[in-house]
This record gives structure tokens, C-alpha cells and sequence, in this order.
């Protein structure tokens, strides 16, 4: 700042010498750069949480274009601020899966001529978890129980259970949702019905002397259900207005796409990722109906979600390698025999051979990242999704920033293979399968020593956008 003083004094004095004229627009320069010097650009906060009032979110709900009409009330608006406020959290999470299950909600809803909107209840059921099991036995992202299940063609055995198939659930979901509306003629209490079951709500009308709104009713309703219906209108509305209220995701995701495809023959889902070259973890995330990793011979014939980048390949080689992926008996009983967890289920007990297993690993802690999700952070330490929820007794695939996870690497795993690669030049190199939510910045954090520019010459990329499913060259 001395330095900076002297020259402005000696600038001053010769322009002193020259004219008037100059010696203004000095000034006004030297004021404009002190300006600028100490202008500090703005911080975007994701967390910060703006005001909101009843009032606010009145007019805003009832500017909503909407076939579910609702009026706002204190029970709703004290949901709206749980979803905004307290639970911002959850939220988020619901936010960031929506675009992987919202366009075959919407597809199924058309079909059977039903508001939209009702595709925000499988948030209330599930929170878009396709493996969601409640403590009752409801199973998948409309919570069918078994029976409810079963009367909508979602059979279910040992090896598939078809209320975690995303698309043939939210049809079930449909139809039974549509048959309820004929039951009472009113949307609210068909919602309440699928909550508590129509016998309930009968019971409710009968008691509140034959109202046949949910308001009518809602003193009869069991309790569960009164808190069902508004949680479901406050997350229409926050839906809607997430932004308004900073609900922002720091990292955007995308869906996986993927096309359907029938083998018509038992199918041992491990050998179908080796052959294919498919990622195991891509094949269970898009197939969340098949249990034990295989398709058995009563599923035969039903179509398996494969990554749409390697859609082609499969169906072109299809028979060339039907014998490799044919589910043998003896695959059969191995497969059944690993445990493989679905959310919310408990963690069994480690083996003698798997505690041997993990003694020969390298254990570190791993702290979870912005935009970390559970294959990213696999795929870098070498490993799988379920050994992960296993090390850490997690019964879901969320997980928040900052949480330690402990993390067992093997000496040959993807992370030390990129390491020796970077020294030995003449080694094939290493490829990276680009996960939902990924960014080149995020690609470029998880493998130290490389840069979003080496990248993108490495792969010849014209700009920073990339798709999950993508292989990207890295060392």
C-alpha cells in the first residue's frame, strides 16, 4: 500500500504539470480502480433459507395449475415448513431422484387419465427409494403390500419381487389409485384410502355422518393418515416452488437411460455384466426387482433394463452368448447364498471367510464429498455399492457430506492400477464409467493428479458435458 501511494502522489503531480482536463479523468480512474480493488464478489449460500409467510404461500397455491385443487390451511402450511425448513435434507434427496422416476409416473398416469400430480405421493410413500420396505412388509416406490401387490399382478418369489419394479408398480399404483376415485368420487379420500385401506374411510364417512370430504372425515381418520393427505398437498406445492425457497441442488443428476430387453431364458446377472462389459451395480441399480442377482425360470420371459450404450452390443450378440449368461444350477445356489441388501434391510452378520477377506484389505475412512453418491465412491476404492452399505450398516444408498465411511481397499483395486498406470506409460490405459451426477470437476477430484484439461484431451472432448454411462479415458 506504500508503494501503491508514492506512485499516485507522482501520477497526481505530473498531471498537475499537463492540464486540468486530465488530471479529472485520473481521478476518476484511480476511484474506479479502488472500487473494483475492494469489491468482493457475492457468495451464493445453498443452505440459506429465505422468509416465507401463510400469506406468500396462499397466493402462490392458488395460482397453481392443478386437477388436485386444495386450499391451504394450518395443518398443510405446517408440512410446506417441514419440507422447506426442517427437513431440507429430504427434500433435496427427492429432488435429485425426480427426474429418474417422474417421466414414467407421468407416462402412467395419462394412460389411465389421472391428474399428474399424483405422482408426488410415491414421495410420501417412498421417498423415490424403488427398495423402500416399510416395518409392515409394503415394499417399493408405491409401497404395495403383498397382497395389494398380487391383486395387481406384482407376483413376487425368493429371487423377483415385482413391487420394486419401478414402471410396473406405478401402473399397479395407477389402477389401484383409479378404482379407489370410483369407489368415493373424490380424490383426497381416494389418497386416504390408499393410505388406510377403503374399509377405514368407510368407516370414517359413516361416523362423521356421511361427509364425503377428507376435511369431513379427517377427525375419524386414524392418525396416520391425517397427517398422509396434507403432507401429500404441502409436497405439491414444494415441488413447484423449490427454488423459491433455495432448494437448489448444488450438483445436478441424470437418469441412467436405458432400453428393455428380453433374453426369454434364466439369466445369471454377473455373467451378463462380464460379457457385456456392463457395470454389475448399473444392472442391479436399473433392475431393482431382481433380488439375488438372477433372473430364475419362472421370470424368464421378463424384459431386463440394460444401460442404453449398451443396448446394441447385447441385442446384436444376444445369441452368441446366451450360454454364458444362462442361470446353471450350481450359479443358482452361489448366488443365493451372497447376500446382497436392498434398502432397508438389516446387515447380516460378517462370515469367518469375509472377516479373513477384509483383514487382507487396507481399511481407510473416506469423508464424503459434495456430490459424492455410493458408485462413485465404489467404483474409485476398487469395490461395490453392497460391500460398502456392508462395511458401514447403512440401510440406504443416502449418504450426507461429511459422513465418514470406512472403506477396505485391495492392493490390485481401480484407484492403485491408475497409480502404477501414471508410472509406466507403455501399460494400456485406464477407463472411468461416468456415473449419475458425475462432472468433469467431480471426475477430476476422485484421481488425484489429473486435471478437467487432461481430461478432456484424453478423450477428445469439445466441451465439459458428459452422460452417465460414458467411459472416459484417465490415465
Amino acid at each position: 500500500m506504500k508503494n501503491l501511494s508514492i506512485s499516485l502522489t507522482f501520477t497526481f503531480l505530473l498531471l498537475l504539470l499537463l492540464h486540468p482536463v486530465a488530471i479529472s479523468q485520473e481521478l476518476n480512474r484511480i476511484n474506479n480502480a479502488t472500487i473494483a480493488e475492494e469489491t468482493i464478489a457475492p457468495i451464493y449460500h445453498f443452505e440459506h433459507i429465505p422468509d416465507f409467510t401463510y400469506n406468500d404461500v396462499a397466493t402462490k397455491i392458488k395460482a397453481m395449475d392443478t386437477d388436485m385443487s386444495f386450499e391451504l390451511n394450518e395443518r398443510i402450511f405446517s408440512f410446506i415448513n417441514y419440507f422447506v425448513v426442517r427437513n431440507r435434507e429430504y427434500t433435496k434427496m427427492v429432488i435429485q431422484r425426480k427426474d429418474i422416476y417422474f417421466p414414467m409416473f407421468e407416462v402412467a398416469l395419462l394412460h389411465h387419465d389421472m391428474p399428474e400430480d399424483i405422482k408426488y405421493l410415491s414421495i410420501i410413500e417412498s421417498g423415490l427409494n424403488p427398495t423402500a420396505k416399510s416395518r409392515v412388509g409394503a415394499l417399493g416406490l408405491w409401497q404395495f403390500m403383498p397382497a395389494t401387490g398380487k391383486m395387481f399382478g406384482l407376483d413376487y418369489n425368493k429371487d423377483v419381487d415385482l413391487r420394486m419394479d419401478p414402471e410396473l408398480s406405478s401402473d399397479a399404483a395407477a389402477k389401484y389409485l383409479k378404482s379407489l376415485y370410483r369407489m368415493f368420487g373424490n380424490w383426497e379420500l381416494a389418497l386416504a384410502a390408499y393410505n388406510c385401506g377403503p374399509g377405514n374411510v368407510r368407516k370414517a364417512i359413516r361416523k362423521s355422518g356421511g361427509k364425503k370430504t377428507f376435511w369431513g372425515v379427517y377427525d375419524f381418520l386414524p392418525k396416520e393418515t391425517r397427517s398422509y393427505v396434507p403432507q401429500f398437498q404441502a409436497m405439491m406445492y414444494v415441488m413447484r416452488y423449490a427454488e423459491d425457497h433455495n432448494l437448489i441442488l448444488e450438483q445436478p443428476t441424470y437418469p441412467l437411460a436405458y432400453e428393455k430387453i428380453k433374453f426369454n431364458q434364466e439369466l445369471d446377472f454377473e455373467q451378463l455384466a462380464a460379457v457385456s462389459g456392463i457395470c454389475l451395480e448399473d444392472l442391479e441399480y436399473l433392475n431393482p426387482a431382481v433380488q439375488n442377482r438372477m433372473i430364475p425360470a419362472s421370470n424368464q420371459y421378463m424384459a431386463v433394463n440394460v444401460p442404453k450404450s449398451k443396448a446394441r452390443y447385447i441385442t446384436e450378440n444376444k445369441e452368441q452368448f446366451s450360454d454364458a449368461v444362462k442361470l446353471t444350477s450350481e450359479r443358482s445356489a452361489a448366488l443365493r447364498t451372497t447376500p446382497v441388501l436392498t434398502a432397508n434391510t438389516s446387515k447380516p452378520a460378517a462370515s469367518a471367510s469375509t472377516s479373513a477377506t477384509l483383514a487382507t484389505q487396507n481399511k481407510i475412512t473416506y469423508v464424503v464429498k459434495s456430490g459424492d453418491v455410493l458408485g462413485t465412491i465404489a467404483q474409485k476404492h476398487g469395490t461395490n455399492v453392497t460391500n460398502i452399505k456392508n462395511w458401514n450398516n447403512l440401510r440406504s444408498n443416502t449418504i450426507k457430506v461429511g459422513q465418514k465411511l470406512a472403506v477396505y481397499k485391495k492392493e490390485s483395486s481401480f484407484e492403485t492400477s491408475l497409480a502404477n498406470n501414471a508410472s509406466s506409460p507403455s501399460q494400456s490405459p485406464e477407463f472411468y464409467t461416468v456415473q449419475p451426477g458425475d462432472s468433469l470437476w467431480i471426475i477430476s477430484k476422485k484421481f488425484d493428479g489429473i486435471t478437467i484439461d487432461q481430461i478432456k484431451k484424453l478423450n477428445n472432448l469439445n466441451s465439459n458435458q458428459i452422460k452417465p454411462g460414458q467411459k472416459l479415458k484417465i490415465g
